[in-house]
């Protein structure tokens, strides 16, 4: 998964979601080891400061572990990965909720156009 960082956010709190996409996708399942700070840092074009910061932020959450000599590792607490997920989830349908209503649509709007480009994607297959 390419690393996508936009200049109108903190890299921080970006490396943190898409570092939180690649355990909920799978790409890092339960219990795998990650790169090193450096070389995700490398892949990421950031600093190694600032991934390392982001790295022991979920740590903090509970999403990784260390172990001193061996490296971060995923967590193999599957509850906490689906909270990850939900909290991820209910964070982006906010801010989707929040885009809709600067274009002047409420929330029941914005749920019926979703269905609708849903219902076309179906078809469309």
């Amino acid at each position: 998964m390419p690393w996508e960082l936009k200049p109108d956010r903190p890299i921080y709190a970006q490396l943190i979601e898409q570092l939180q996409l690649l355990v909920i996708s799978g790409i890092y399942p339960p219990g795998s080891k990650l790169p090193s700070v450096r070389e995700l840092a490398a892949e990421a074009s950031v600093n190694p400061n600032t991934m390392q910061r982001a790295l022991a932020k979920l740590e903090d959450e509970g999403l990784l572990f260390s172990q001193r000599t061996s490296g971060r590792f995923v967590t193999e607490d599957a509850g906490r990965i689906v909270q990850t997920k939900r909290d991820l989830a209910e964070k982006l349908t906010r801010e989707f909720l929040g885009n809709m209503g600067r274009l002047g649509y409420d929330a029941r709007g914005a749920v019926s156009l979703l269905e609708r480009i849903t219902k076309e994607e179906e078809q469309n297959g």
